[in-house]
């Protein structure tokens, strides 16, 4: 997929494709490491990851790549604008390691198995390739290619999770905090990559979940959002003979997992992401119902609103069975936030079926959504079984069309909310005046507000009036 639109993500918290991590200690390592992120929220969190066993291998993070001892860049390969991205990036650092001999570069992610030869051989761009269930061998890899040779390992796992590492928490505002709870993906969705670079799916030891919930509040971090491809098909089976804990122990189902790290503490917000809707159970949605401070949001991609497509794209649902979703969602959370993905001209989309597409939009009333147009991926089941057969300027057409349609209900979402009165969790200053705080709401919309004569602080709830709006963002002052 291409093209990511606008909307994507509001306007203060805008999200670029990559980041430089927070200095830890720099002065406490003689090696200094340097990472950007592309892609998805798990790149992030697997990013994380990567940085603690760095630092357990004696690298120390940097925000400066110049003074890098080790570039690394964690891939996606969802969309090809990423990719290209990537590619554009690895050229720069190329120049950059001919003037500096000693650097070594590396490709993380979802690009490492598929594009290992390319970056390696024929294009010598890169000394490390690491796919994303090998991290662990990341210090053996780095003193390989410190002889000259260059490392790869881009083998899959049956069983890697990473539930022993603590991630480092790069770039982060001390408030918000990833935590990956499964990895991989069974649902083998014709147009996507991610089965085949990361692997089938497994999911966390839920103990190991709670403790780094629990780590995380300790330390400060009000809200955690929980991470998996599809973290609704999460399912942990303990051990059969868990001598340790004393006795059998339940399996731990999503809806179990939401209720556990729910009762870290009430002032912890819970959110989750991505969630397929064949997986959203009634179950999951009276758990969040039933405590406080499991977030009213759910990301629920559409990707068509026409089941013919949906059936070519392998999503295992009708759109008439989606819009039931939605109603059931509302019934039980009624006001819940939806976002969702949409993909414009896949492979034989006709305008009956883009039209299908908008009506599904308009009467599932998105918040916001994530909109591309489609490009074929290689390696997936679009590209082996489809022809990409939409033209060019037909597929852009059609999401200007659902962009112009999303940003009208983004709009209108946004005005319903004025006179209402939220509680905000504080984020940080707003990106545009340090008069003013940022937070969001349960229905993960951001608001600002002025900072006035209250004493709080980041990490803090407070109650928002909402006074005003733009496309983006709520603008509200705070209550008593």
């Amino acid at each position: 997929m291409q093209a990511l639109a606008a909307n994507k993500v509001h306007d203060e918290a805008r999200q670029g494709e990559a980041f430089a991590p927070f200095a830890n200690d720099e002065n406490t390592y003689s090696k200094k490491f340097y990472i950007e992120s592309y892609g998805c929220q798990m790149n992030f969190s697997d990013s994380e990851i990567v940085a603690s066993i760095l630092q357990s291998g004696g690298f120390g993070a940097t925000r400066n790549y110049e003074e890098a001892d080790l570039v690394l860049l964690n891939t996606c390969s969802i969309r090809e604008k990423a990719e290209q991205t990537v590619r554009k990036r690895l050229t720069e650092f190329r120049k950059i390691k001919e003037a500096k001999p000693g650097l070594l570069v590396g490709v993380l992610g979802c690009m490492a198995e598929r594009l290992k030869s390319k970056f390696l051989e024929e294009e010598k761009l890169v000394d490390i390739v690491v796919g994303p269930d090998a991290y662990r061998t990341l210090p053996v890899l780095i003193e390989e290619a410190e002889t000259g040779q260059k490392s790869v390992n881009v083998l899959l796992s049956r069983e890697e999770t990473y539930a022993d590492i603590s991630p480092v928490r790069l770039d982060s505002n001390g408030v918000t905090a990833f935590v990956s709870i499964m990895r991989g993906c069974n649902n083998m969705c014709s147009f996507c990559v991610v089965p085949f670079t990361r692997g089938r799916e497994r999911s966390r030891d839920a103990h190991s979940i709670i403790a780094e919930a629990q780590d995380l509040f300790n330390r400060g971090y009000k809200e955690v959002t929980l991470l998996g491809q599809n973290v609704d098909s999460y399912y942990w089976a303990p051990p059969l003979n868990p001598l340790s804990r004393g006795g059998k122990e339940e399996a731990v189902t999503f809806a179990k997992l939401l209720e556990m790290v729910a009762q870290v503490s009430p002032e912890l917000r819970v959110r989750f992401s991505t969630s397929h809707p064949k997986d959203i159970t009634d179950e999951v949605l009276l758990t969040m119902a039933r405590y406080d401070n499991i977030c009213n949001y759910i990301h629920l991609p559409l990707q068509s609103g026409s089941t013919r497509v949906l059936q070519l794209m392998n999503r295992t649902y009708t759109r008439e069975w989606y819009a039931a979703k939605v109603n059931r969602i509302r019934e039980i959370i009624p006001d819940c936030g939806i976002s969702s993905d949409i993909i414009a001209g896949f492979c034989t989309e006709s305008e009956e079926d883009h039209a299908g597409t908008l009506s599904m939009m308009e009467s599932s009333a998105y918040d916001m959504s994530y909109m591309f147009f489609y490009s074929e991926r290689p390696g997936t089941l679009a590209a082996r079984r489809y022809k990409d057969d939409v033209p060019e300027e037909v597929k852009k057409r059609r999401l200007k069309e659902i962009v112009e349609l999303q940003n009208r209900l983004s709009y209108q979402s946004n005005k319903q909310d004025v006179g209402k009165t939220f509680n905000v969790l504080i984020e940080g200053n707003s990106k545009r005046s340090e008069a003013d705080w940022m937070g969001r709401n349960s229905q993960n919309k951001v608001i600002v507000f002025p900072k006035g004569s209250y004493n709080y602080k980041k990490g803090d709830y407070v109650l928002v009036k909402v006074n005003d709006f733009t496309q983006a963002t709520l603008i509200g002052e705070m209550v008593k």
